[in-house]
């Protein structure tokens, strides 16, 4: 964007004339005003574009926060860091060409009576899917995490105790708070977990990244999510289906949370859609990222 100097703009509201004392006051009044609501507009923007989820131009893996930006109906969206960038740390958001596959993921940091009706879902649909969870809900719904390996599902680790693990430099807090979750989840199932890892809120930084993979891990962020975490400002059913059928595209890794009363509500009739359009449901084993390693453990 073209840099305006104040005295250009005097230049051309003159038109190099003078003016007189009496015009001097308005003249400034009139400059400070048009600064004052240029600020204020790029301030709106920039909040609107946060709330949108769009990416930060020129955003690396040195940001904290995943984000995405989103374009035209149907079409990939761009990540705040690129798929060549997290590849190098075997960490993907979404999975290269065409092919109408989508991989489902439920974050689950507690359980309140949602999960059941979304595994119901999965079930009627032959859908495969991961469950990030957290050692709250292994404590707490250890029923619900042994019927989702019993019905073929994935769990994966999204850290103990969900902390920002971006703020965590050492790898000892690193690797307790991975290694808690694979403890817990072998003592509920008799398994061992998936090495699959989705960092809490999408924070992230490059040092956790490289020690993830150091630990076997994979990491996912996700390619479509909407807003379905809160639980005092739920969407409405049509909301929540015309953002995921408009957002869907090929290869998305898809973000929904357990805990929304609006996903176990709708989640059969979405995946309807999402057929209906010619999409397919796939595990995260079969992923398709560029030099993707991610193989069941």
């Amino acid at each position: 964007m073209k840099t305006l100097y104040v005295k250009d703009i005097v230049k051309k509201i003159t038109r190099g004339r003078e003016i007189e004392a009496g015009q001097v006051v308005p003249a400034l009044l009139f400059l400070g005003a048009m600064f004052v609501l240029g600020r204020a507009a790029a301030q709106t923007i920039s909040e609107i574009s946060e709330a949108a989820g769009q990416a930060v131009t020129g955003a690396t893996l040195e940001s904290e926060n995943w984000g995405l930006g989103f374009g035209r109906e149907g079409q990939k969206p761009s990540g705040n860091a690129t798929a060549a960038e997290l590849a190098e740390y075997n960490a993907y958001f979404m999975a290269e060409g065409e092919d109408k596959v989508l991989y489902l993921t439920f974050d689950c940091g507690y359980e309140n009576g949602n999960t059941e009706p979304i595994l119901d879902a999965l079930k009627a649909h032959n859908a495969p899917a991961t469950f990030f969870v957290v050692g709250h809900y292994l404590e707490s719904a250890p029923e619900i995490v042994k019927r989702m390996v019993n019905e073929g599902h994935t769990v994966g680790n999204h850290t103990y105790h969900h902390p920002d693990m971006s703020q965590i430099s050492d790898e000892a807090s690193f690797r307790k708070e991975m290694e808690s979750v694979e403890e817990k989840f072998r003592e509920i199932t008799g398994q061992e977990l998936t090495k699959y890892y989705r960092p809490p809120q999408g924070k992230y930084s490059r040092e956790n990244l490289e020690m993830a993979e150091n630990l076997g891990y994979t990491t996912f962020f996700w390619s479509l999510a909407y807003v379905d975490w809160n639980q005092d400002s739920q969407p409405s059913h049509e909301e929540a289906l015309d953002k995921l059928t408009k957002r869907v595209h090929p290869g998305a890794i898809v973000l929904l949370h357990s805990t929304s009363k609006t996903n176990g509500e709708i989640l059969d009739e979405l995946l309807t859609r999402w057929e209906e359009m010619g999409y397919s449901f796939r595990p995260l084993s079969d992923f398709g990222g560029a030099g993707s390693t991610a193989e069941n453990t």
